[in-house]
């Protein structure tokens, strides 16, 4: 067995590190709508608009992370 390189094992990490962010942004969202949800049932519309917006920013990040993972897979298997 080779030994891993040092850039393979760099790439490695920010793919575990940016893997880890997208589950707590993804846990995040889910929060964000469950307290929405409640919101919108409570009566309360006016939390729905700025829970709509934050969760759009939130997709966007995620997104953009993938984006990234999925560059620096493309990188390494080269």
């Amino acid at each position: 067995m080779k030994p891993a390189r040092y850039s393979d094992r760099r790439g490695l990490t920010a793919i575990d590190g940016a893997n880890a962010l997208i589950a707590i942004l993804v846990l995040v969202q889910m929060w964000l709508l469950s307290a929405a949800v409640e919101a919108a049932l409570a009566g309360s519309g006016q939390a729905t608009l700025p829970a709509v917006l934050a969760s759009g920013v939130l997709t966007a990040v995620c997104a953009g992370l993938y984006r990234y993972v999925s560059r620096i897979d493309r990188e390494m298997r080269g």
